[in-house]
């Protein structure tokens, strides 16, 4: 990869001042060729980063600094993605449809690691908080840090929990932390791959020359934004607002624990749809708007809502996969399955909270 791409530019563009606020009249191709060379300079910036901390090398400091730039890689490759995706007819369409793949497969891959350490992390301490063992107990390697949970439900019985949650604990740590350990070899593989030099080097390019067609400095980007909203209002309507939050989903228990599923519950599917909706819904505001869409306090209760529905949803199938395990002990089956049960009450309680976020005030905010 040519290192000269490497270095943002130090100089801003005269529309780079797009993204930081919103322009009077209507918002043109200039705006959304400031937010992409922004989004482009950030993911030259966090990928110096990365080469700098030479993978995790330095001890905490140099892994934490990695981590940072792995975590700013990923943001802004999926704000990139998701803008080329949005505002595709005003960019030229066999460049945009070539990188943005790209980019979906780099933000995916960087993100795996990241969401074993923190499934890792919320298992343990619901399996603390439900059993009343010490962390010690369950999960000693496990960071210190709420899962955001918090909810109040049945308590079970603590005697029969007690006894299988370190054995569950234990059994979780090993599978994820294999899991963590593989995802964060592959995306320094990725990293290093030809590929990845592939990428980069657009994105450098991107960061002084954006690809549009002739007729985006003089479009609206209004209707295009609109239609991204428009396809999240269709998708949030078709989810059942009005009973979610229901306390007790024994359709999604049974599908969980069941031996012979491997597959997502279906019932999550939509939600995961509108977390996704809500992503590039969020990102087009920023095109259009700047700091002022990422100050919209509905839009972001929304999305941290539909973030713990990912990660409980997450974290109750890998409790189901763990109590699937061949020949483990009853009492550390149990374990798992109450473990199933809490993170699909998690679940249900997301879902509520994303509903009474969203329903504070009409869908359509422009």
């Amino acid at each position: 990869m040519a290192q000269q791409h490497l270095d943002p530019p130090t100089t801003p563009t005269p529309t780079d001042h797009r993204t930081t606020g919103p322009a009077p009249g209507p918002v043109t191709g200039d705006a959304l060729a400031g937010y992409l060379r922004a989004r482009a300079t950030e993911f030259l910036r966090a990928l110096r980063l990365h080469q700098e901390t030479g993978g995790a090398a330095g001890g905490a400091t140099g892994a934490a600094q990695d981590a940072d730039a792995a975590r700013a890689l990923r943001h802004s490759a999926r704000r990139i993605s998701g803008t080329l995706h949005t505002f595709r007819p005003l960019l030229d369409a066999e460049w945009s449809e070539a990188i943005r793949p790209e980019l979906s497969w780099l933000s995916g891959t960087l993100a795996l690691e990241h969401a074993y350490t923190g499934r890792l992390e919320r298992l343990g301490l619901a399996l603390q908080r439900l059993s009343g063992a010490a962390p010690s107990s369950v999960a000693s390697a496990l960071p210190g840090q709420s899962s955001g949970g918090g909810r109040a439900g049945s308590t079970p019985d603590r005697g029969n929990l007690t006894v299988g949650a370190a054995k569950a604990g234990a059994l979780l740590e090993r599978q994820l932390t294999l899991s963590r350990t593989r995802a964060h070899s592959t995306a320094l593989q990725a990293l290093g791959s030809s590929r990845f030099h592939a990428v980069a080097d657009k994105v450098a390019v991107l960061a002084s020359e954006v690809p549009l067609t002739p007729a985006a400095l003089t479009t609206d980007l209004c209707p295009l934004a609109a239609a991204a909203g428009d396809r999240l209002a269709s998708a949030v309507g078709s989810l059942p607002l009005r009973t979610a939050g229901h306390p007790y989903n024994s359709e999604a228990l049974i599908h969980g624990l069941s031996p012979d599923v491997t597959t997502p519950h279906p019932q999550d599917a939509p939600w995961h749809q509108a977390r996704l909706l809500l992503r590039l819904d969020r990102y087009a505001r920023e095109v259009l708007h700047g700091d002022e869409a990422a100050a919209n306090v509905r839009t972001l209760t929304a999305g941290q809502a539909l973030n713990r529905h990912h990660d409980a949803s997450e974290a109750a199938a890998a409790a189901a996969s763990a109590a699937r395990t061949p020949r483990i002990a009853p009492a550390t089956a149990y374990a798992l399955g109450v473990l199933h049960a809490d993170q699909r009450h998690e679940v249900e309680a997301a879902r509520f909270a994303f509903q009474q976020a969203w329903q504070k005030e009409p869908v359509s905010t422009r």
